[in-house]
């Protein structure tokens, strides 16, 4: 019996997210493209300065909701490997905090399922985000999040 290779990974660490790292789960000699997204915290939000997002979930809840997601990114295009990595704790102006990579045959399937698949994370994932400024902080939801 031959042993089928991985083709989903979905991590949630407190750990620095490497584009790179993230790409290499994905590569496979049939994919005609890879397609990633990295979110990063960037250092303003309206009028305030942001120093740092600190991230907290619920690890086993969000990573079945995130398998579940991707599932559903498979039955709308055809993909050969998905990964999304989430940082957890202390993310810092100008690192990553989310990035997903998806490699498929052709481009296209993998763009539309990208953005897709972001979007399912932002409104599904039970991952919740403290934004923390010069002068005070506050948590926040995505708008788009059911939870």
């Amino acid at each position: 019996m031959e042993i089928e290779p991985k083709k989903d990974f979905v991590k949630l660490t407190t750990d620095v997210l490497v584009l790179q790292e993230v790409v290499d789960l994905v590569k496979d000699n049939g994919a005609g493209a890879i397609t990633t997204f990295s979110g990063t915290t960037r250092d303003s939000f309206q009028d305030k300065t942001v120093v740092k997002l600190d991230y907290e979930s619920y690890i086993p809840m969000t990573e079945k909701v995130l398998l579940t997601s991707i599932s559903e990114t498979r039955s709308k295009w055809n993909l050969i490997k998905v990964a999304v990595y989430h940082r957890l704790g202390t993310v810092p102006v100008g690192e990553n905090s989310v990035i997903i990579a998806i490699s498929s045959v052709h481009r296209k399937e993998s763009l539309n399922a990208v953005e897709w698949l972001i979007n399912q994370l932002k409104e599904n994932a039970p991952i919740w985000k403290k934004e923390i400024y010069s002068d005070g902080s506050e948590w926040k939801e995505n708008k788009e999040n059911k939870h």
